[in-house]
């Protein structure tokens, strides 16, 4: 059900323009304080999660694992990508309440 949610709110949130795609975009995002929140996809890499989960912590954002696949998110983004960044306090407060 959650993922339902996640996929209509990313899909909105991409249309705003509010988000970065793939790992090395999302993580300068976290590290220039313009993401608020970073998505993992549901099969990203245990490795990826980790390094991703590390600089998280080190800039106080929030790493959020939605139930979405890397194939739902390149469907919704156009792009294959386990990692995706919010860039709007709005919608990462959105995704915080239906990943919770």
């Amino acid at each position: 059900m959650n993922s339902r949610k996640t996929a209509n709110l990313l899909t909105i949130c991409i249309k705003a323009g509010k988000t970065v795609k793939g790992f090395d975009s999302a993580c300068d995002a976290v590290k220039n304080g313009t993401a608020y929140c970073i998505l993992t996809a549901s099969d990203a890499s245990e490795k990826t999660v980790k390094e991703a989960g590390f600089i998280c912590r080190k800039y106080s954002v929030p790493l959020i694992k939605t139930e979405l696949s890397k194939d739902d998110m390149a469907h919704l983004c156009g792009k294959v990508t386990a990692i995706i960044a919010i860039c709007d306090k709005g919608f990462a407060d959105g995704f915080a309440k239906i990943n919770t």
